[in-house]
C-alpha cells in the first residue's frame, strides 16, 4: 500500500484544495464499490497496462484510489485523470483476480461517462464522436455502405497496389492500423435480418442471432457458418428486423447515452420474438447485452424488459456447450491455440466451454502463456493507443510462433482481426479462425469437397 499511496499521493499534489470537486450525480462511479477494494495488488500482474508501463495510477487499484479521491473531493475530473481512465483496457482481468470480486470494468465505464459529459472536448473531438458513435456505429444502413466500398477497396485490386507500393505508410498511424486490420476478404455484402432459417433434423428450439456490427458486415461470413451450425443442431435461428450496433463500444467509451439508446432498440427487437436464447458470437457484445439490465436499470418503462433480455443472452460457445452437440460427421485435427477473449473469459466466465467444444471435433488444444491477457484489441484501443497495443500483440505472436500451431482460434471479431494482423506483420501464416467456423467444418459431410470459406481474417 506504501506504493499506492506514494504514487498516488504526488498526482494528488498537484491539484490544490480549493480547486478540488466530485462526480456529478449522473451516474457516478458506485462509491461502495470503490470502498471493497482492499489494495491488494493481487490484480497489479493481470493488468496489461501495468504490465506495459509499470506507473501505478494505470493499474486496477491505482485508477480506484483516483476514483475515491474525486468521489471524497480530494481530486477534480482533469485531464490526468481522464488519461488513466481512458489508458485502460477495460478487458476486466483484474475482477477475475480480485479476491474482493470488485466489479472494476463498470467503475471505469461510469468514470468514463462522467469524463465525457463534464470535461470539455475540442470540436474535433464532439464532430469525431459524432461520426463513430452517432452515425457508423449506430446506423446499420450506414455501416452497410461503409463495408460495400471496404469490399470494392479490395476487390478493385487498390487495396494491392496500395499495399506493394507502400504508400499506406504516409498514412497516419490510426489509418495504417484500420487498414492493416482488414480481413483478407471483405464479403460484397452483409448479412441479411429480418428472417428465420429452420432447424435441421429434428427440432430441438428456437433461437435469436445478432447480427452485430464488424460480424454483420466485414465477418458476415462467420454469421452464416454460426446459422449453420446452429441449424444443424436442430434450432430454428431468427434474425430479428430492426435490431442494431448492441452499444458495447459506447459504454466503454463513456458515451452511456448512446448505448441505452441503442439498447432500447435491440430489447425492443428481441424481445418480440419467442425464443429460448438470444445468442452472441462476439464476447465484447455479449457482455454488453448481458448488462441491459444494469444500463437501463434507472429507466422503469424499459428496466424490466431490458432484465428479460439480458437474462436469454448467451455467447454461441456458452449456448452449444450447455445443450450438447449433436455428432458430427467429420473429425479434425491438429493443433489449435484458443486466444481468450477478454471479454468471454473475464467478463462471462467462459472458459472452458470453447475448449470443450474444440476437443469434441478432434481438435488438441494448446493453451498460450499468459493466454488469457488481452491481445491489444478491445474494441478500438489498438486506434486510440497504438503504443501499447503493440506491445501486448508483439507478446502474442512471439508466444504463437514458438508454440507454432496449425491455427489460432477465438470467439471474437477483435481478436480475430487484431491477432491476424500481428501475425501477417511478422510474416507467420498460421490462419486465425473463429471457433464456429471450425465447428461448421466438422459439420460438412466427409465426402463433400470443402472450400475456404470467404471473410475469413
Amino acid at each position: 500500500m506504501n506504493s499506492t499511496a506514494s504514487a498516488m499521493e504526488r498526482t494528488l499534489a498537484r491539484h490544490p484544495p480549493a480547486a478540488l470537486r466530485g462526480f456529478t450525480s449522473d451516474h457516478p462511479p458506485d462509491y461502495a464499490e470503490i470502498l471493497r477494494c482492499t489494495h491488494c495488488g493481487l490484480c497489479l500482474n493481470q493488468c496489461p497496462t501495468f504490465r506495459v508501463l509499470g506507473w501505478e495510477p494505470d493499474s486496477p487499484r491505482g485508477r480506484i484510489y483516483l476514483m475515491r479521491a474525486v468521489a471524497e473531493g480530494r481530486l477534480e475530473l482533469n485531464p490526468d485523470f481522464r488519461e488513466h481512465m481512458e489508458v485502460c483496457l477495460a478487458c476486466r482481468a483484474c475482477q477475475t483476480a480480485c479476491p474482493a470480486t470488485v466489479q472494476f470494468g463498470r467503475l471505469v465505464e461510469a468514470a468514463r461517462w462522467q469524463i465525457q459529459h463534464t470535461l470539455p472536448m475540442t470540436s474535433g473531438e464532439r464532430l469525431l464522436r459524432a461520426m463513430v458513435f452517432g452515425l457508423i456505429l449506430a446506423r446499420p444502413a450506414f455501416l452497410s455502405l461503409l463495408s460495400r466500398g471496404l469490399w470494392l477497396y479490395q476487390a478493385t485490386g487498390i487495396q494491392r497496389i496500395l499495399r506493394k507500393s507502400g504508400w499506406l505508410n504516409r498514412l497516419p498511424s490510426a489509418l495504417q492500423t484500420m487498414e492493416g486490420m482488414l480481413p483478407d476478404r471483405i464479403p460484397a455484402r452483409g448479412m441479411a435480418v429480418g428472417r428465420a432459417v429452420p432447424a435441421m433434423g429434428e427440432r430441438r428450439g428456437r433461437v435469436a442471432l445478432l447480427a452485430g456490427c464488424v460480424m454483420g458486415t466485414l465477418l458476415a461470413p462467420i454469421q452464416e457458418a454460426t446459422i449453420r451450425v446452429l441449424t444443424r443442431q436442430g434450432f430454428e435461428v431468427v434474425i430479428p428486423r430492426g435490431q442494431v450496433c448492441c452499444g458495447a463500444l459506447h459504454v466503454h467509451a463513456g458515451e452511456r447515452r448512446r448505448a441505452q439508446a441503442l439498447a432500447r432498440r435491440n430489447v425492443t427487437a428481441f424481445m418480440r420474438e419467442d425464443v429460448e436464447a438470444i445468442l452472441v458470437n462476439a464476447a465484447g457484445c455479449s457482455v454488453a447485452m448481458k448488462e441491459y439490465g444494469e444500463l437501463l436499470g434507472d429507466d422503469r418503462q424499459s428496466a424490466e424488459a431490458a432484465q428479460a433480455f439480458s437474462a436469454k443472452v448467451r455467447d454461441v460457445t456458452e449456448f452449444l456447450d450447455a445443450v450438447g452437440l449433436r455428432p458430427l460427421p467429420r473429425r479434425l485435427s491438429g493443433r489449435v491455440v484458443y486466444q481468450d477473449p477478454c471479454h468471454l473469459a473475464h467478463g462471462q466466465g467462459v472458459w472452458a466451454q470453447p475448449r470443450r467444444l474444440l476437443r469434441a471435433i478432434g481438435l488438441t488444444v494448446i493453451e498460450l502463456p499468459d493466454g488469457d491477457l488481452c491481445c491489444g484489441s478491445a474494441g478500438i484501443y489498438n486506434i486510440t493507443h497504438a503504443k501499447i497495443a503493440n506491445a501486448l500483440l508483439e507478446e502474442k505472436v512471439n508466444q504463437i510462433r514458438r508454440i507454432a500451431p496449425d491455427q489460432v482460434v477465438t470467439a471474437n471479431p477483435g481478436c480475430m482481426l487484431q491477432l491476424a494482423m500481428g501475425l501477417r506483420r511478422a510474416g507467420i501464416p498460421t490462419p486465425v479462425r473463429h471457433v464456429v467456423e471450425l465447428l461448421d467444418e466438422a459439420g460438412i459431410p466427409q465426402e463433400a469437397t470443402l472450400k475456404p470459406t470467404p471473410g475469413r481474417a
